[in-house]
């Protein structure tokens, strides 16, 4: 994820929704480039950049909400230290994906922006 800091205050700027419908697309990227890329580091990038997000986000949430997050943190961090010897597996591609996906459409939910 390039420039962190920069990152950070943008996003901490939107409202709650809208830095759950950022995190949502960035599962969707997640889902989506741990399908079809071709760039392992991509899919790295992507899952640093959510884990992160969620850190910013969880503690202004509700607290069933956090729950959640935090749960879905801590998978992703599994996902990203293991990242490096899976990336080459087509299920482990395929899996990820898919619960990215599911990820993504959760906490499309929790925004409320649909």
């Amino acid at each position: 994820m390039k420039n962190r800091q920069k990152l950070h205050e943008r996003f901490m700027r939107d409202p709650i929704p809208q830095r759950l419908g950022g995190l949502s697309a960035t599962l969707g990227r997640i889902a989506s480039s741990a399908r079809e890329s071709s760039d392992p580091a991509q899919v790295a990038s992507l899952l640093d950049e959510a884990k992160h997000l969620i850190e910013w986000t969880a503690a202004d949430t509700d607290p069933e909400i956090a729950a959640e997050l935090v749960a879905m943190q801590r998978l992703i961090v599994l996902w990203q230290k293991a990242w490096v010897k899976i990336e080459a597996s087509r299920e482990q591609r395929i899996l990820l994906a898919a619960q990215a996906k599911y990820w993504s459409d959760q906490t499309l939910g929790f925004s409320g922006l649909i």
